[in-house]
């Protein structure tokens, strides 16, 4: 066998989604595996649609992923240059080759008459497919409307019943050529159609493997067909099973986090969406084992374990191999992991900005809020939880929730609030040390204690019946009113005048 060679070749014109993703990591493990080259192209023949922002972060995506390459924009190599917008003048050579042997045509069709051929095959329950109008156009004429500057497209004349391949993951499959027709090579602006540009870069940079999502099973005939027409063998075709979404659907963002960016922004750890991405379609030797070092999947990695079914993306089942992989990181690398995931989860509501950790204290404060409510219940529920605790105090809504509204409601915890309120607010900012000497007192001015001392003036400070001990939550509330932040931060003062106004507890203070 030739030295493996595979590409990942995506269009910059997007995030790295789920998917992209998984073809990327499969390319990389099936090169590494073989000791073969994983080369990263860019397809920005779309013109309109790429931007520069989206390669850069596709660079970033894949090194945050582990992934390496050999060859590619930004390290160069022998097959370059590895842009496709940077490739045009093979693309123009190549396709006056076709043209000369009489294996493409000129098309000076219109967009208008095409659309005409494509409306009357619909109405007649055809699959809509190039009538070769231009085919039977002699060369010469041809060649002379394009050099007296007449718009025209270079098709493929399609030849041949039928084409076949043998697909790495679904085995035989064949597609008959009257549904392809003769399909656009350049178009009449000159940029290269994609099922030719790839062809070219493809054979010209020594590709043995296509490994790719499924979604282009139906590109694979047209590649063929200009494969066939230059005389070139075909590299071996592997096309990966979607990723559904827990409703069977394909995988989109209404099923939440899809992109690398995401999942970063949440804290997911690389290691772990690598080993998570792994298992979308693809087993370990004994059928068994889901958790594998890079080495094991090298080692282990091929493509006839590959399942030809569809793969459904299970959040759950991420964030439990996240917390299995957190488990076996130090001290620091957890830190880390969980101020990006508050983060993403604070600024995801509202509660604070990107630019908000540029200031000064802001992150200190985020960190004691992480080390001391957050640590030990990592999830995204708790996370926001302890949020709104913080950001979302709302008087109004505590007297009239059904979970909290007995506290305004209940004579004895109206009595405990009474005495706690004015000796709270005389002292302006509040410490624990001055919270316990205060509740000392009132403790023994109502004769009330424990829970009957305490729960009314936790539903009064925080809003909830139940959360983080008050003596991490006090610091936090009159740090975080000092601080300039998206979403302010009431200190324990600001939050007890506006209960005693909402429970209509000022008179009576």
């Amino acid at each position: 066998m030739l030295s493996v060679r595979v590409r990942f070749a995506p269009s910059p014109s997007g995030y790295v989604h789920v998917g992209n993703a998984r073809t990327a990591l499969f390319n990389w493990l099936f090169a590494r595996h073989h000791a073969g080259a994983f080369v990263r192209r860019i397809e920005d023949t779309d013109v309109e649609r790429s931007e520069e922002r989206y390669e850069a972060q596709l660079m970033e995506d894949l090194r945050w992923l582990g992934l390496d390459w050999d060859e590619g924009p930004d390290k160069g190599g022998p097959c370059g240059p590895y842009r496709q917008s940077e490739r045009k003048d093979l693309y123009a050579k190549h396709a006056r080759q076709l043209i000369d042997q009489g294996h493409a045509y000129f098309c000076f069709c219109s967009q208008e008459q095409l659309e005409v051929e494509r409306q009357e095959a619909l109405k007649a329950g055809l699959q809509p497919r190039y009538s070769g109008r231009c085919r039977a156009r002699p060369r010469e004429e041809a060649a002379r409307k394009v050099a007296a500057g007449e718009p025209a497209a270079v098709r493929l004349q399609i030849a041949g019943p039928a084409f076949t391949w043998n697909d790495l993951v679904h085995g035989p499959v064949t597609f008959a050529s009257d549904v392809i027709g003769d399909f656009i090579l350049v178009r009449s602006d000159g940029n290269a159609a994609y099922n030719y540009a790839v062809v070219i870069d493809d054979h010209l940079m020594d590709i043995t493997h296509v490994i790719r999502g499924d979604d282009h099973i139906s590109n694979t005939p047209r590649q063929l067909a200009v494969y066939q027409a230059f005389g070139w063998e075909p590299p071996h075709f592997g096309h990966l099973s979607t990723i559904l979404g827990p409703d069977r659907k394909p995988l989109s963002k209404r099923h939440g986090a899809t992109s690398l960016q995401n999942f970063r922004e949440q804290g997911i750890l690389p290691e772990a969406l690598r080993n998570y991405l792994l298992l979308l379609g693809w087993s370990a030797q004994d059928g068994k084992t889901e958790i594998l070092s890079t080495q094991d999947m090298i080692a282990q990695f091929s493509l006839d374990r590959i399942n030809k079914s569809s793969a459904v993306f299970d959040s759950d089942k991420l964030d439990w191999m996240n917390r299995l992989y957190l488990s076996k990181s130090s001290a620091a690398e957890v830190v880390r992991y969980l101020v990006t995931r508050t983060v993403h989860h604070f600024a995801s509501a509202g509660y604070i900005a990107q630019s908000d950790l540029q200031r000064d204290g802001i992150s200190e404060w985020l960190n004691k809020i992480i080390l001391q409510t957050i640590k030990a219940r990592p999830e995204a529920p708790h996370i926001l939880d302890v949020g709104r605790l913080i950001f979302a105090y709302d008087a109004e809504a505590v007297v009239c929730s059904e979970e909290t509204r007995h506290v305004a409601e209940d004579a004895g915890s109206r009595q405990v609030l009474m005495a706690f309120i004015p000796k709270a607010l005389a002292e302006g900012e509040m410490t624990y040390e001055k919270f316990r000497e205060i509740a000392k007192s009132v403790q023994k001015e109502t004769g009330r204690k424990g829970k009957d001392l305490f729960h009314p003036i936790r539903v009064a400070l925080t809003g909830a019946v139940s959360g983080p001990e008050l003596e991490k939550l006090i610091p936090i509330f009159e740090e975080g009113a000092k601080l300039r932040l998206a979403g302010p931060v009431k200190s324990c003062a600001e939050r007890l005048r506006e209960f005693a106004e909402a429970a209509k507890l000022l008179r009576e203070v």
